[in-house]
């Protein structure tokens, strides 16, 4: 048996051993490094089935985001508008254009308006919204400028890793309550320095958590 397997053979046992570790090592940063939100969400824009210009609305026209998303005071979810909340611009302003024929179907039918949803969390993370914007949070910290956009697209990462950055420096995120709802208003820290953001997390009694159990419940 000596003579049909050279002495070489011995190692072969531990080099397979070493190769599949580093095998292992290599996939596991590679799904790690690249099947993180940041590749795999960032960029997302779907077809939504009414076209909507958040740009025209928001940014030229001025509505207000609680006008389309009425519940993200009081809700730990953003709902998003029903075909009534549409007509009632949409059943005077172009009311027979071709682009609103969904909308008219759903508000005649009864049937939800087929949107897509394009922000959203994994099913392990708990994220209350109403939390979040009654501490001065704004909407563009996460969907970015979103009054910019023609096609909502996903901006933020929204990983763990982006949280824990608000989490650990809340100061740096906030805006004082008027401005929450303004897109292109500046945080706190940015308008008045760095002490007034500390000041206004302090007395509004800002304490996002940073424990494991703060989002996984």
């Amino acid at each position: 048996m000596s003579n049909i397997f050279p002495k070489s053979a011995n190692k072969l046992p531990l080099q397979i051993v070493i190769y599949l570790v580093v095998l292992v090592g290599l996939a596991t940063a590679g799904v790690t490094y690249y099947m993180t939100p940041k590749y795999t969400r960032v960029g997302y824009a779907p077809v939504q089935p009414v076209p909507y210009s958040h740009a025209l609305h928001v940014g030229q026209l001025g509505l207000d985001c609680r006008y389309c998303h009425s519940n993200i005071e009081q809700s730990g979810y953003a709902n998003l508008p029903t075909a009534q909340t549409c007509m009632n611009c949409h059943s005077m302003v172009k009311k027979d254009s071709p682009l609103l024929a969904v909308v008219r179907k759903s508000y005649e039918t009864g049937e939800s308006v087929p949107w897509v949803q394009i922000h959203q969390t994994p099913d392990y993370v708990y994220f209350n919204h109403a939390v979040h914007v009654n501490r001065g949070v704004s909407c563009v910290e996460c969907h970015g400028k979103i009054n910019e956009m023609e096609v909502v697209s996903h901006q933020k990462s929204l990983s763990m890793g982006f949280c824990l950055d608000c989490h650990r420096n809340p100061e740096a995120h906030v805006r004082e309550k008027a401005d929450i709802f303004n897109l292109d208003s500046p945080t706190i820290a940015t308008k008045s320095g760095t002490e007034a953001g500390v000041k206004f997390v302090h007395d509004w009694k800002i304490k996002p958590p940073q424990s494991c159990t703060g989002c996984h419940r």
